[in-house]
């Protein structure tokens, strides 16, 4: 559940400039937890060009993208990604929350969605992965059901960087596939 003032909306093409304003006063906040990103990023016209990404993956069923606001601004994000229907029938998970808003149960907030709507889509298991020093992220995974199921060395390219992942991992029901 969210905390009061605080509304979570599917991406739409509208969002740059509030995506643009976000990434640059995040920047430092969440940079090492992220690929280097060029400077175009934390522009609108950057931005622009995220969005249209991110849509276009979310037209072919492979992304679930989700903003969170307080106000006019964008406070944070939450995405199923990676989804794989078929046999697997599963997505990774991906949320950030605001420097300035920390501490108020959004992170959780944000992975329950998450959780709902992998229920939603039929899927049956959600993954995730943390740097092993984001003690914070695997506490919220945690938090929301997840299992660690292992680490992989070198994982992703962050920071500047190859780094170790820990991997987590929730199951959302053992029943057959739906639909």
């Amino acid at each position: 559940m969210l905390a009061d003032g605080y509304v979570l909306r599917p991406l739409s093409a509208d969002d740059s400039p509030a995506l643009a304003a976000a990434a640059a006063r995040n920047r430092e906040h969440l940079r090492p937890w992220e690929p280097s990103r060029p400077e175009s990023f934390f522009t609108e016209a950057g931005q622009r060009e995220v969005v249209a990404g991110r849509l276009r993956q979310v037209e072919l069923g492979l992304f679930d993208c989700w903003l969170l606001w307080h106000g006019d601004d964008v406070v944070g994000s939450a995405n199923l990604q990676n989804i794989v229907m078929g046999a697997m029938r599963g997505a990774d998970v991906g949320y950030w929350v605001d420097h300035g808003h920390l501490r108020r149960g959004l992170a959780v907030a944000l992975l329950q969605h998450l959780v709902q709507r992998g229920h939603d889509l039929g899927l049956h298991r959600l993954g995730g992965s943390t740097m092993v020093a984001n003690v914070a992220s695997q506490g919220v995974l945690r938090r929301c059901g997840f299992e660690e199921v292992g680490r992989i060395p070198a994982f992703l390219y962050l920071d500047g960087d190859w780094r170790d992942s820990l991997l987590f991992n929730r199951v959302l029901h053992d029943g057959p596939p739906r639909g």
